[in-house]
């Protein structure tokens, strides 16, 4: 019965963490990865072990590195001022809070408002700001990959273990 409930547990944060690629509010690495651990342990980690885990547990964290770096990379590989990266950056937590149009746009107005006080300039603020934006798709790439490949790892190990 305990097993059942592990398993049924950890396919909920599973799946709740696929949502999170989409849904801001849900942190979609660490639910997957919580997920995917609960389900090694309803197996007593007979078939995933430790180091997968480990590498589990690196993916998820490069994920949120991803989400978190990306519009500020983006804003600076456009010719930003650092301030424009540091409100990129800061644009992207605070978007969190404003639900999805908060994560589109808190980097980007991030990105043009640093800009703007280190520059009088409004066309290289907006260009600070497209690419700030263009960073978080690139972000959210890179977060859906990292997903996939510890979902897929994780059934990649879980089989072959089983034979």
């Amino acid at each position: 019965m305990t097993t059942l409930l592990l398993l049924i547990l950890a396919i909920v944060l599973v799946l709740l963490g696929l949502a999170g690629l989409i849904l801001p509010a849900l942190p979609a690495a660490p639910l997957i990865f919580v997920g995917l651990l609960l389900a090694a342990w309803a197996e007593d980690f007979v078939y995933v072990g430790w180091r997968t885990l480990s590498a589990l547990g690196g993916l998820a964290f490069l994920a949120v590195l991803a989400d978190f770096v990306a519009g500020a990379f983006g804003a600076r590989h456009f010719g930003a001022t650092h301030r424009a990266v540091i409100g990129a950056a800061l644009g992207a937590v605070i978007g969190l809070f404003f639900g999805f149009l908060g994560i589109l746009l808190g980097p980007f107005l991030g990105a043009v408002a640093g800009e703007l006080t280190a520059r009088n300039d409004l066309r290289a603020a907006g260009r600070a700001g497209f690419g700030a934006l263009i960073g978080l798709v690139l972000g959210l790439a890179a977060k859906t990959a990292f997903a996939f490949a510890m979902i897929g790892l994780f059934l990649l190990v879980r089989i072959f273990a089983g034979n």
